[in-house]
């Protein structure tokens, strides 16, 4: 591929709307160094702000040389340069899931300090197919398999990534036209590491035809069977299910009608709602609940009940997930709710906090019986509390003139349904 087919091919995933200022993350490894120049002449040509940023793992010695390369490659482009140390590992669990959970927090965290519009992240089509069949190896279903999307938000930032349709091979062959070098990290070649052992079995395939190119295509075609059965899902869900005080009311006997896999994306789509989750049960946890719900009333799952209750199959936050939690009135509570305050109030408000109501609340709401959801919705909604003494239970029936407004309302529930 030519070095301006390269160019255009990353300005095409930022156009016709381009951003106000951009991110990279550039470790100094050739996917995140080829993407720096890429967006620098992109930025120069559109008039858009480009920052970088530099994860230091601090785990390997050779890292502050690696961070002080790219600092001195900024430098010539005339790009701010900011050097993000990770502190703290307690060399416990999974090295590389830990490092990648850290990565995007520090550079979420970078990016919302800086007032960028979006971090941009060097993964390949090489990495989408890397992914691809590590994800076969763990039976992955349609939304495990199908291509990882080109933008996403997570850690309140907004991502992008411009190289998803490119190999790193010519990612490499543009940096040598350039003369720039790049660094390898060792990690990339020790087979403790399940994605080396996997891009070392690619490197066979790709002899059979099975290369990163040949499973990005197969990867985006089961994005677009992903994305037509999360519609359908949706479009149902618009006709027997209803959101109220914060909870997923079904009617039952319409669900029960459902194909299968439609019935454990409206869960898992009315789960993830409900409880502000990024990502969905694993698909043995709902098949577990399902086999439950067959013989027993209800089941918790993911800091959830789903209780049948009548004619309707409910889907709520549960007590002891929600107890848990406690805020001050001025900030968010559980990850889901705000509470505002009378228009006159007048007492301190530092002298209130934001808990779950619980059964001791709701003994203080005598007419929670007619609004009409179980008793353990209630439980677990936000009440406004003085130690202990209860001030405003908003949504169970004794509000006080407090409200009480969901983060994420019924308008994002029912809206287009995607999947991070």
């Amino acid at each position: 591929m030519t070095t301006s087919a390269l160019s255009q091919r990353v300005a095409d995933s930022f156009l016709p709307d381009p951003p106000n200022s951009i991110g990279v993350a550039v470790s100094g490894g050739s996917d995140s160094l080829a993407l720096l120049y890429l967006l620098h002449d992109f930025a120069r040509a559109h008039h858009i702000a480009l920052s970088v940023a530099t994860v230091d793992h601090g785990l390997r010695p050779e890292a502050a040389a690696e961070a002080k390369m790219v600092a001195e490659i900024c430098a010539l482009l005339n790009v701010p340069h900011t050097v993000l140390p990770w502190v703290g590992w307690d060399a416990r669990g999974n090295l590389q899931d830990a490092a990648r959970k850290e990565r995007y927090r520090l550079l979420a965290q970078w990016g919302r300090a800086q007032g960028l519009d979006l971090v941009a992240l060097g993964h390949t089509a090489d990495d989408m197919a890397e992914t691809f069949v590590m994800r076969l190896g763990r039976r992955a279903g349609v939304d495990g398999l199908a291509a990882i999307a080109p933008q996403f938000e997570r850690n309140q930032m907004r991502w992008a990534r411009p190289l998803l349709s490119s190999r790193r091979t010519e990612l490499q062959e543009y940096l040598a036209a350039r003369n720039v070098t790049w660094v390898n990290d060792p990690s990339n070649d020790d087979d403790k590491y399940t994605r080396v052992r996997v891009r070392k079995a690619l490197a066979v395939l790709s002899e059979l035809g099975v290369d990163s190119m040949a499973l990005a295509d197969v990867a985006e075609n089961l994005k677009c069977a992903r994305d037509a059965l999360a519609h359908h899902m949706l479009m149902t869900a618009r006709q027997i299910a209803i959101c109220r005080t914060g909870a997923v009311s079904v009617d039952e006997q319409a669900f029960k009608t459902l194909p299968s896999e439609t019935k454990r994306r409206l869960v898992c789509h009315a789960l993830k709602w409900v409880n502000n989750a990024p990502y969905s049960p694993r698909s043995s946890a709902l098949r577990d609940v399902f086999s439950m719900l067959e013989s027993a009333p209800a089941a918790t799952i993911q800091g959830c009940m789903i209780r049948r209750q009548g004619q309707k199959l409910w889907i709520f936050r549960e007590l002891n997930a929600a107890n848990s939690h406690e805020a001050s009135v001025l900030d968010l509570w559980d990850s889901r709710w705000r509470v505002v305050p009378p228009p006159d109030w007048t007492s301190d408000l530092d002298l209130l906090t934001i808990r779950a109501l619980g059964p001791e609340g709701l003994a203080h709401c005598p007419g929670w019986r007619d609004i009409g959801v179980p008793r353990g919705v209630l439980l677990a909604s936000p009440a406004v509390w003085n130690r202990s003494q209860l001030v405003a239970a908003p949504l169970a029936g004794w509000a006080q003139n407090w409200q009480a407004v969901p983060e994420r309302g019924e308008d994002v529930f029912f809206a287009t349904h995607i999947t991070h």
